[in-house]
């Protein structure tokens, strides 16, 4: 007999594996109880779990009134004209995140123009009324469809906590109107400038929030500063409760001076010396997360130097740098990041950079997944000596492994990897991924490492098509 949980129990275990569709779906079948506890959660943001687009869009049709199907029916479509019947469940009424670009892509992928602009139409409808109230909301670029500002819109939007929007002219009334309407908004993302006007709205609804948390701006047009300057103005206005903070190279390194709160910072930038070289006198002492491509190894090491150890995982990529720049760059991770988890690092082919890294395992003691790209124009990397200062010095808790190989001349070779593997034996059981090795050499390491594996030396191995690699899905227990 199956001991009855309380639902409020429930709720809370399968809000955790809300990341996990495929386990909450099979937990949907084991009893009625964990079905209405389930069905919120799934449907609260169904557009995460979209395998089957026009699935989903029978389901939302379903939902319809009678008047918005007959209207679609009349369009002939074939694969929608069959008969429904209103669900037993009403599924959408769940629904907190409307995602327009999804709606649109899975438009896109099944109808023509003139099919897909009137069912679209009525689903927009349905959506935006007086009963649903959304608190995530995301925009495609070129919304080609009215949006009236009705009591049902404010209703709808009025407690939105998270915007996602792809910036044009055609979205610039739906901004305004939101920026009337929206208080709440803790995370914003948004790219993509191209006019004064577009500026103007997006201070304007910055401006009109109480605590954002969370900014991703991207900016693809070429301006100058000034051109930038309101926008970096409202958001320095929010520099007490900022936490997260992505930007890219057109954004004014400037504007990371006032923002001394930040948890996390993302950074793809330019390798420009003057533009960065103002990170030198960037100071966050509360930083925990740090990505980062193509800026200066020197500026980066000051910036890591300037943080009060509190960084847990560092990304670097496309750095520019000499074999100095990055000996201090090493050295200021080794330094200053006692509690550090995760580190990717790319490499070049010294011997003693090498030799640094050792340093660094030694002092982050609380290294647990380290991911090691090796720079594009390097051939005959010293792998024999990685590894080897790999199994002597690594910290007790580091055994998850990738390795990124920007050309086939950087693999490691079998006999390295077979000494590597002998000498990790007694610790604990390494989880390895690869980037991507081509097939004509894969049968080799994998039949190698099937041998270790059976001698329980490696726990899994993955090579990973480097369009699907993932830095350190670890943390999300997806690698285990």
């Amino acid at each position: 007999m199956m001991l009855e949980v309380n639902e409020d129990i429930l709720y809370l275990i399968f809000e955790e594996l809300k990341d996990d569709g495929n386990t909450l779906f099979s937990c949907l079948l084991v009893n009625k109880n964990w079905f209405y506890v389930i069905i919120p959660i799934l449907w609260k943001n169904p557009w995460k779990y979209l395998k089957k687009n026009l699935v989903l869009l029978k389901v939302i049709i379903s939902h319809l009134s009678e008047e918005s199907r007959n209207n679609i029916e009349k369009q002939n479509i074939l694969v929608l004209t069959t008969s429904y019947k209103k669900p037993l469940f009403k599924y959408l009424s769940f629904c907190k995140h409307l995602n327009f670009e999804t709606i649109f892509n899975m438009m896109n992928s099944i109808f023509s123009y003139d099919t897909r602009h009137i069912i679209v139409n009525e689903i927009i409808n349905f959506f935006i009324n007086e009963n649903m109230k959304f608190t995530h909301l995301s925009i495609p670029e070129r919304l080609c469809y009215k949006i009236h500002f009705t009591p049902e819109f404010k209703n709808c939007f009025s407690e939105l906590e998270f915007l996602q929007c792809d910036l044009d002219t055609s979205n610039q009334n739906i901004l305004e109107g939101l920026a009337n309407i929206c208080k709440s908004i803790k995370n914003l993302k948004f790219k993509s400038f191209d006019s004064d006007v577009e500026i103007d709205r997006m201070v304007k609804l910055v401006e009109s929030q109480k605590e954002l948390n969370n900014i991703c701006y991207s900016i693809h047009r070429s301006h100058n500063e000034s051109f930038y300057k309101p926008l970096e103005e409202s958001l320095i206005k929010h520099m007490n409760t900022i936490q997260y903070l992505k930007i890219d190279k057109e954004s004014s390194a400037k504007l990371l001076l006032h923002f001394v709160n930040l948890i996390s910072l993302e950074i793809l930038a330019s390798s420009d010396a003057a533009y960065w070289k103002q990170l030198e006198d960037v100071y966050l002492p509360h930083l925990k997360f740090l990505r980062v491509k193509k800026i200066l190894s020197n500026c980066l090491a000051k910036l890591i130097e300037n943080t009060k150890g509190n960084l847990i995982e560092i990304s670097i990529y496309k750095l520019s740098f000499d074999d100095f720049d990055q000996q201090k760059l090493i050295q200021a991770i080794a330094q200053n990041c006692p509690n550090l988890k995760y580190l990717t690092l790319m490499f070049r082919n010294n011997d003693i950079n090498i030799d640094k890294l050792e340093e660094l395992l030694i002092n982050c003691q609380f290294l647990s997944g380290l991911n090691i790209v090796i720079h594009k124009n390097e051939s005959g990397f010293n792998w024999n000596k990685l590894f080897k200062i790999l199994t002597k010095s690594s910290p007790i808790g580091l055994f998850k492994f990738k390795f990124y190989f920007n050309y086939n001349n950087s693999f490691f070779q079998l006999e390295s990897l077979g000494l590597f593997f002998d000498e990790w034996k007694g610790r604990h059981p390494m989880l390895l991924q690869t980037d991507y090795i081509y097939n004509m050499y894969l049968k080799k390491y994998v039949d190698l490492i099937e041998i270790y594996k059976a001698k329980g030396i490696v726990k899994k191995y993955e090579n990973i098509d480097r369009d699907a690699y993932e830095e350190f899905e670890w943390i999300e227990k997806k690698f285990v």
